[in-house]
């Protein structure tokens, strides 16, 4: 069994995040201790780990809520989870869309690198060419 803040640590949530989480409901079958604290077992922490990747893929809580209750019907429900995962297409659009605004941020880099050594001539595309030559 693992306390809040041991779920917190291997699931790599905060400790407020599952809290909320589970005042939401989002955590079926949710045990106590003697001393009524939360305490998870290895298929909760699994389950609190799935609860953070579909938040990564864009879900609120409305949607974890129906998807956890999909979850809770069994193998009948698959083909509408599988509808609510749809989001994988979203997510690699997001990922280059990432990759292209990292690459634009390295070549600046390059470029402002260069010029402070003056390897480079500075050229911007928001001032005139006059207004270049004169710094």
């Amino acid at each position: 069994m693992y306390t809040m803040k041991q779920a917190c640590e291997v699931s790599g949530l905060s400790y407020e995040t599952l809290k909320f989480y589970c005042n939401e409901g989002l955590v079926p079958n949710l045990k106590r201790d003697r001393l009524n604290r939360r305490v998870f077992d290895d298929r909760a922490v699994s389950w609190i780990k799935s609860l953070k990747c579909l938040k990564g893929c864009g879900m609120g809580i409305r949607e974890m809520r129906d998807y956890m209750y999909l979850c809770l019907e069994g193998k009948k429900s698959i083909p509408e989870r599988m509808a609510m995962l749809q989001k994988k297409a979203d997510l690699k659009v997001q990922i280059r869309q990432v990759e292209r605004s990292i690459e634009y941020i390295e070549e600046k880099e390059k470029f402002y690198q260069e010029v402070q050594k003056g390897k480079r001539d500075y050229i911007s595309n928001l001032l005139s060419e006059e207004n270049q030559k004169q710094e």
